[in-house]
């Protein structure tokens, strides 16, 4: 099965198809004239940011201030869309994230959701795993090396794309649709008249 390394990407993002509420999520790796798309859940796409913040601060914790580890100036935020064509490489099942500390990068690893007995995978259960040398043999992979400051610049439009979605209800947290929403702290009872 391929792998499709970028080492280091010229572009590696976090973005969606569709509206809110019926988005499809990506990560989209760009490089050499290639591009790498893979879908995956909103869940993800949020664990994914929070678990590059929290090794970012790990390895400062360890071995002190990284080169180059500084917060993206304003003018070098990538907010721009995915590039096109948006043509699925794989759906995602498990991610692995590393610290390379000879090179001083992070290392995503985004791998093929794999069919099991049972069906597939659960995409959504909690699985940032610690990144193995070997790629699996029976899947895709999408491994992507980064900068301590291309890792926080990923992370934080990330999470700017899983906030972008549908508001929140402020009662309940839920998110809110278009064609109306009943909530549970409500007991899904409108008073009429109002």
């Amino acid at each position: 099965m391929p792998v499709y390394s970028y080492d280091p990407p010229e572009r590696f993002v976090a973005g969606t198809v569709g509206r809110p509420g019926e988005r499809t999520f990506f990560l989209q790796a760009t490089g050499g004239g290639r591009i790498t798309s893979v879908v995956l859940e909103k869940a993800q796409v949020s664990a994914l940011a929070e678990r590059i913040e929290e090794l970012l601060e790990e390895v400062r914790r360890r071995f002190g201030d990284q080169p180059g580890d500084t917060p993206p100036a304003p003018e070098d935020i990538d907010d721009d869309p995915l590039e096109q064509p948006i043509e699925e490489d794989f759906r995602v099942g498990t991610l692995a994230l590393a610290w390379d500390a000879d090179a001083g990068r992070v290392i995503v690893e985004a791998q093929e959701v794999e069919e099991t007995e049972e069906g597939v995978e659960d995409p959504v259960a909690e699985q940032i795993e610690v990144f193995a040398e070997e790629a699996p043999a029976t899947r895709d992979v999408l491994r992507v090396h980064l900068t301590p400051a291309a890792a926080r610049a990923f992370a934080g439009r990330a999470m700017r794309v899983v906030a972008a979605g549908r508001p929140n209800c402020p009662l309940c947290g839920g998110p809110l649709d278009p064609g109306g929403h009943i909530c549970p702290r409500q007991n899904g009872y409108k008073p009429s008249g109002r």
